[in-house]
């Protein structure tokens, strides 16, 4: 195979793909590693950050339902007497 077959094949000069392979491998990798993934254990490490995903999702729709249930206790209530009081006009 002719360099220029080789080029034509790799989508540029093989030593550039393979900088620009390396380089992009290590941001992937950073990435993947900060997702708690594991190269040795990826199926497991997927899983892992699935559920992970997941019950934070459910913590958070836990939290913002706390924060509804504080606020309904003083907005229903004032609520309600502002408007047995216009009623009353």
């Amino acid at each position: 195979m002719s360099d220029n077959q080789l080029s034509r094949l790799m989508g540029g000069s093989p030593l550039w793909v393979l900088v620009r392979l390396v380089i992009l491998s290590v941001v992937i990798g950073v990435i993947l590693s900060a997702l708690g993934l594991d190269p040795l254990n990826i199926l497991s490490s997927l899983e892992r950050l699935v559920r992970g995903l997941f019950s934070f999702g459910f913590e958070a729709i836990d939290k913002l339902w706390r924060y509804f249930i504080l606020g309904a206790v003083i907005v229903v209530p004032l609520w309600l007497i502002m408007r047995i009081a216009q009623r009353g006009r």
